[in-house]
């Protein structure tokens, strides 16, 4: 074998390996800046699904919870609160929530899946402020004797029944929102995600 056959396949060799190696080079240093790009694990936690049990949960009683960064509640209605709300229709901005603040399972006079627990995003839809609970009939806060439970915004005044639904002329446009929930058994709400189709 002469000495250019010699260079040519050794160029060949380096020319190769110098790829090879470059590539591998290339892999490493792209992996840091691409996984960078991922959110963080605390980024996908405070996204992530949550469980609530309920197994405990009586009339009245309200659970908060902390989903996406907001304040969920889980609150149980007891017959009276629910016949209550049938007949508040007159005095409120959007009795039918026809604006899309709930998922479409929600879009009902008590604004649930179950007539009875509630799950709502507990922040006032005209600044931000979470309202007080106020699930007893006749509150100062809600209008004094004669008014309904429900609840109260301190910031400017918001009232909104126990299904979240704002009354008339007040500063908040929209009733309060619902999360997408479903019910994984019969005590336990995965707040988050909505029951896939059969």
């Amino acid at each position: 074998m002469n000495q250019e056959g010699v260079n040519k396949s050794r160029r060949r060799f380096l020319t190769a390996t110098t790829a090879v190696v470059g590539g591998v080079g290339a892999v490493f240093t792209a992996y840091p800046f691409l996984a960078s790009w991922q959110p963080s694990a605390r980024a996908q936690a405070a996204g992530a699904p949550v469980e609530v049990d309920i197994s405990r949960l009586e009339p009245g009683q309200l659970i908060n919870i902390e989903w996406r960064g907001r304040p969920v509640w889980v609150f149980q209605r007891d017959e009276r609160a629910l016949q209550e709300l049938e007949e508040l229709a007159p005095r409120l901005a959007d009795p039918e929530s026809r604006v899309p603040q709930q998922p479409q399972y929600a879009e009902n006079y008590h604004r649930s899946i179950r007539p009875e627990v509630m799950v709502m995003v507990g922040i006032c839809t005209h600044l931000g402020c979470s309202p007080l609970y106020r699930p007893e009939p006749g509150s100062s806060d809600m209008g004094g004797t004669g008014s309904p439970g429900g609840f109260f915004c301190p910031c400017h005044g918001s009232r909104f029944d126990l299904a979240g639904r704002v009354f008339r002329n007040l500063p908040a446009p929209t009733n309060m929102e619902v999360p997408p929930h479903f019910y994984i058994d019969e005590n336990q709400i995965l707040i988050g995600e909505e029951e896939e189709a059969a």
